[in-house]
């Protein structure tokens, strides 16, 4: 472990000196090919500094911000587009924190606007509390003894329990981030989740629940270009479309970065599936334009339901098939021994200074 968390240090001081200078070359080369192509060195070198991480907590989170996420905002940035154009960011301080980590800075003018797609509602409220966490925390915790005898839990219960795990392990992670960089900056930021277990249909669950930096970033990288290419008529559908497929794509090299196997292609077969099932429902709130709504009860469980029993069948198995929970599982054991070691040897030096 302590190899891996040297590894992790090298990954994120190289993409600070990167991102450093793609900060720097935008003052002097204009939006547009030639600053794409003056930061591709950068974009490359973000696919493939998760490869020197085998963890699963580490490099499974690097991949994300640095491989998705950033790649990304660092694209729209060659164009002045983004989170990162000049019209929002100034200095450096700001540049870095929001180009590599999942945080979208809270503005609530912006917040108000009604954008087109299916990616525009902005929660107001700020990150959560922490109590909504610990709570979350503390059901994972409820869990432990489950894991220990699985053996005689179902094994639909169990996985289950895993899907539970990987949301509030994602959100808790997420949120830790979040509240650390407005802990050293003071900036207000948004919160990555909005409760999706609340969700009233799989277009509120994908679009303005569920880790809704994707959703932001998602929406001017894929949503927006599509829609121009296409026009405004007929837009929402193959749009929120190539969306689901892009996303797909990246968790499909996500899972290659956790597992280093072959892919099997459930996790894009899985989020395809939804893409035609969000582009379905919205043409059907066009058909019905309003004369007819199901009870949000209704809804909810409904949408709730498919996204339950899809990522039982084509997520999950996906996400074992990188042995996630064999790392997981190693990488708790090795935490826990950590806190345990260190313990003992504070311990120890607390007597050796009482008998002093």
């Amino acid at each position: 472990m302590e190899g891996e968390i040297s590894n992790f240090m090298t990954v994120w001081t190289l993409v600070v000196i990167s991102l450093t200078y793609c900060h720097t070359i935008s003052k002097t080369v204009p939006a547009g090919t030639r600053r794409l192509l003056a930061i591709s060195p950068v974009i490359v070198l973000f696919f493939i500094l998760p490869l020197s991480l085998t963890a699963i907590s580490l490099g499974g989170l690097t991949s994300f911000f640095i491989a998705w996420l950033c790649n990304f905002k660092l694209i729209l940035f060659a164009f002045g587009k983004g989170p990162l154009s000049p019209s929002r960011s100034c200095s450096l301080a700001y540049f870095i924190p929001v180009a590599c980590l999942p945080i979208k800075i809270h503005n609530p003018v912006e917040s108000t606007k009604k954008e087109e797609g299916p990616c525009s509602e902005i929660n107001e409220r700020g990150l959560k509390s922490p109590m909504n966490y610990v709570v979350k925390c503390l059901v994972i915790v409820a869990f432990l003894p489950a894991y220990e005898g699985k053996v005689r839990v179902h094994p639909v219960i169990l996985n289950l329990m895993y899907l539970v795990h990987v949301y509030v392990g994602l959100e808790v992670s997420l949120a830790v981030v979040g509240a650390m960089v407005r802990a050293l900056t003071g900036i207000g930021l948004e919160p990555q989740f909005e409760e999706p277990y609340l969700s009233t249909s799989l277009q509120d669950f994908w679009g303005r629940r569920w880790n809704l930096m994707v959703t932001n970033i998602l929406h001017p990288a894929v949503y927006l270009p599509v829609s121009r290419l296409i026009g405004r008529r007929w837009a929402a559908l193959p749009a929120s479309f190539a969306c689901f497929l892009v996303s797909a794509l990246m968790h499909e090299l996500i899972f290659y970065y956790i597992g280093r196997k072959e892919p099997r292609w459930e996790v894009t077969s899985f989020f395809l599936l939804h893409g035609l099932c969000v582009a379905a429902e919205i043409a059907a709130k066009k058909a019905l334009a309003g004369r007819f709504h199901l009870p949000r009860a209704v809804s909810g469980a409904m949408a709730v339901g498919f996204i339950l029993a899809t990522a039982l069948w084509l997520f999950l198995p996906a996400l074992l098939w990188c042995d996630a929970e064999d790392k997981a599982r190693r990488e708790a054991t090795a935490v826990v021994d950590f806190v345990k070691r260190t313990w003992s040897v504070l311990g120890y030096s607390s007597i050796m200074k009482a008998s002093r």
